[in-house]
């Protein structure tokens, strides 16, 4: 057997339950006429960022049907938010996972972010399809026997009630 296709799931039966949080971050460069009317709700499709907020919230809870070896994890709170730039013509998206578990939450705050931006994207291509995805990234991470991480570029613009 090919030893590199060789998979398995991480043991966690002998860690200890505790509270784990982590906020992933990523932004969609819209252009001028999206961004204005994903500000504004004002869509052909209808309002951007309402839907998008349900939607990083389903992603974040379907993780574990997205990514093989993640494990299933009862998730306490998600909370999803924007932050419209206005110069860049893009918006922020910024998610929080939160669960009492043995395993961290980070899948499920990148998947909340990434459902949150293609949802996004998917409202805003007819009115102007040249629309980039960037900066995905973890920003935040608490919880178990690895304590707290913070990203190197650090916590500026995540939301304070993220913060907690």
């Amino acid at each position: 057997m090919d030893e590199r296709r060789k998979y398995q799931m991480v043991d966690v039966g002998d860690k200890a339950i505790t509270r784990r949080r982590a906020v992933a971050t990523g932004r969609i460069v819209l252009g001028p006429v999206a961004f204005g009317q994903v500000r504004d709700g004002t869509l052909p499709k209808g309002d951007a960022l309402r839907l998008a907020e349900v939607a990083g919230i389903m992603a974040a809870k379907k993780c574990v049907d997205l990514i093989p070896l993640c494990h299933p994890l009862g998730l306490d709170q998600v909370l999803v938010s924007f932050v419209p730039d206005e110069a860049a013509q893009a918006v922020a998206v910024y998610c929080l996972a939160v669960t009492s578990a043995k395993t961290g939450v980070e899948m499920e705050a990148l998947a909340g972010v990434n459902g949150a931006l293609l949802t996004i994207w998917d409202l805003a291509k007819q009115v102007e399809p040249a629309l980039e995805i960037d900066r995905v990234r973890l920003v935040l991470k608490e919880g178990g026997k690895s304590g707290r991480w913070v990203h190197p570029d650090g916590l500026d613009g995540v939301p304070e009630s993220f913060h907690e």
